[in-house]
C-alpha cells in the first residue's frame, strides 16, 4: 500500500474528513487532497508529524517493506 492509500485509510479509520485532517496539521484541504490522490507528498517533517499522530512509523506510513535493499555507491560515477 502506498502513502496516498495509507493516509486515506488512516484518516477514514479515525472518522476524519480531509478538511479536519488539514486543520489538525495546519495545511490546506487542497494539500491533503493532493496527498491522497498521490499527486504530491508532504515534506519530511510533516511526514513525521502525521506518523506520530496516527501512532505508526514513517516506514509504515510510506508503505516501506521490511526487506532492506542495499544501496551501492560506486566511487567516481
Amino acid at each position: 500500500m502506498e502513502f496516498n492509500e495509507k493516509l486515506q485509510e488512516l484518516r477514514k479509520s479515525k472518522g476524519l474528513t480531509q478538511e479536519e485532517l488539514a486543520e489538525l496539521f495546519g495545511v490546506s484541504c487542497t494539500a491533503v487532497s493532493k496527498w491522497e490522490k498521490g499527486n504530491t507528498l508532504p515534506d519530511v517533517l510533516m511526514l513525521c508529524a502525521i506518523a506520530d499522530w496516527f501512532g505508526i512509523t514513517t516506514d509504515a506510513l510510506l508503505g516501506r517493506k521490511k526487506e532492506l535493499k542495499k544501496l551501492v555507491v560506486i566511487a567516481g560515477e
